[in-house]
């Protein structure tokens, strides 16, 4: 089985026109939103062998938080930057099979569009009302928790994920 992490980066500040859109970085609210779902992660021992991070400023932000409640080696990657899903996709597919838990710390809409684009069709209550939430909206800080059962991660393919959590700072 591997498990994919899909996290949202915190709140940023707002464009602003001086500073370009990968220097932006976390607003107070987003700092602290982030520091909740770390703690959330740390406290549901969500095991994460690999994090693969937008080079952004608001990204490598959010991950910092992260990274304070739970060790796990990280690449910063250019190339996620604003990344479309099937961009997010490649990056899943081409993790180290020795990797059995992935996270990604990415941007929207591809952040979004990607837990849509591999999320199975719910079968339990539980995992449509998961569902349900995650098509209403995938906001800043949020993270989704997607199941496959496969054993290496270029198998993994659209609709397969079983939605086995999908958490928003408004929910903790």
């Amino acid at each position: 089985m591997k498990r994919l992490f899909l996290f949202r980066h915190a709140k940023a500040v707002p464009p602003d026109g001086g500073t370009e859109d990968f220097d932006r970085t976390l607003m107070l609210s987003g700092m602290q939103d982030g520091s909740a779902m770390a703690r959330y992660i740390r406290k549901n021992d969500y095991d994460i062998g690999l994090i693969l991070c937008s080079a952004a400023a608001r990204t490598t932000q959010t991950a910092e938080l992260l990274l304070q409640e739970v060790e796990a080696p990280i690449e910063y990657r250019d190339n996620l930057y604003l990344a479309p899903a099937a961009r997010l996709v490649a990056a899943v597919r081409g993790a180290p099979v020795a990797v059995s838990s992935l996270m990604l710390v990415g941007h929207n809409p591809g952040m979004e569009e990607c837990a849509a684009l591999l999320a199975r069709e719910p079968l339990k209550r539980k995992e449509r009302s998961r569902y349900a939430a995650l098509e209403e909206k995938f906001p800043t800080a949020a993270l989704a928790v997607l199941d496959f059962d496969v054993g290496r991660w270029r198998d993994v393919r659209e609709g397969d994920g079983k939605l086995a959590d999908f958490v928003r700072p408004r929910d903790l």
